[in-house]
């Protein structure tokens, strides 16, 4: 657990950040019901007898376990095999699920929520016998995964994600804002969207960012009450703004703020993925956290198989990149989030069916 102080502004083209009046409208566009589908429509039809190994990262996270459910589920209609392995978070338990995975004689291996720096030395003996190779949020960039035998990191732009929940931050300022974002330097991804978080907050003239906090997902539940007390204690009434790279900060900053007596609208949590169950019920609920970019983690779970079985039968992965979605009090009742979820109302299912037909 550490304070990663004065992070250096990006200076890359994607660092521009526009007008509030622009953030009002990207907001808005983000907030809006599922479009229809835009994805793909064709492809290969599905393979047979086809046995596959998931690699969770932790599946103690939300958005981990509900990408393991979509591929789950997805597999089911091609009659495909499944064997999950949890890596619990921790180096030798990455190591540990991949050398059980290889064990299995996959036909292909998907990542989920793991890091395309970190595991790469971990799949290659996957590559080396042609075993097809994709994640989810591997990387920082969606799509294919540079140097790597990852061919394809399936996400939502992560740093749109993440720029859109810093923006609603901006936008719902009425005076003064005082941001702390949390994040976990283990992950590439992680740190790129507090860096993309930082940015919007540094250019907003009524906002101050207090500090980024460094705490490791897996270690969450052990430490964030301990920083949550602390911020408290550092900064009072000056913290307005809660930022972080995924919901389950939150499950332990939350009851920190209701045991000191806070009332539900004095911090603001808004949260660059993944959209957990926990995370509808607080919005839901207007229990501090306002705001999740949550991603599509069933939809996810079946865009998985659907590359893993393109390459399989030696065809390029699709590419596709879901629009970012982001859940509110407005909205929390269309596209699955009656069920505590973001599952876009398009008709996925019936589509990657059809493309899988013989």
């Amino acid at each position: 657990m550490s304070a990663i102080a004065q992070t250096p502004k990006s200076e890359s083209p994607a660092a521009v950040v526009p007008s509030v009046a622009a953030m009002r409208q990207s907001v808005a566009t983000a907030s809006t019901p599922t479009p229809s589908w835009n994805g793909p429509r064709t492809g290969p039809t599905g393979a047979t007898q086809k046995n596959l190994a998931i690699i969770c990262d932790d599946l103690r996270n939300g958005g981990i376990l509900g990408v393991a459910q979509g591929v789950q589920e997805a597999v089911r209609s091609l009659k495909w095999n499944v064997k999950v392995f949890d890596s619990a978070g921790s180096p030798s338990g990455r190591a540990k699920a991949a050398a059980e995975a290889l064990a299995s004689k996959p036909d292909g291996l998907i990542l989920v929520g793991t890091d395309a720096k970190v595991m790469g030395p971990l799949v290659r003996p996957f590559s080396s016998l042609g075993i097809p190779i994709v994640g989810w949020h591997v990387s920082a960039k969606a799509g294919p995964v540079v140097n790597s035998p990852i061919a394809m990191n399936v996400s939502t732009d992560p740093l749109e994600v993440a720029r859109i929940s810093a923006m609603a931050a901006v936008i719902s300022t009425k005076d003064h804002a005082g941001v702390v974002i949390f994040t976990d330097s283990n992950f590439e991804i992680a740190m790129a969207k507090a860096n993309a978080m930082a940015d919007v907050i540094r250019a907003c003239e009524q906002c101050t960012l207090l500090g980024i906090q460094d705490v490791a997902i897996s270690k969450s539940a052990e430490q964030m009450p301990a920083v949550t007390r602390n911020l408290l204690s550092q900064f009072g009434k000056r913290w307005t703004h809660a930022l972080a790279i995924n919901d389950i900060y939150f499950d332990y900053v939350v009851p920190e703020l209701i045991k000191a007596g806070l009332p539900n609208d004095s911090i603001s949590l808004l949260s660059a993925g993944d959209g957990s169950s926990a995370a509808f019920m607080r919005i839901r609920a207007k229990a501090f956290q306002t705001v999740t970019v949550a991603e599509p983690l069933n939809l996810h779970g079946w865009q998985l198989v659907d590359e893993l079985n393109r390459l399989m039968q030696h065809q390029a992965a699709s590419g596709y990149v879901i629009p970012v979605h982001l859940v509110n009090s407005n909205n929390i009742n269309v596209d699955g989030g009656a069920r505590f979820q973001y599952d876009p109302d398009n008709g996925y299912r019936d589509i990657y069916r059809q493309i899988w037909k013989p």
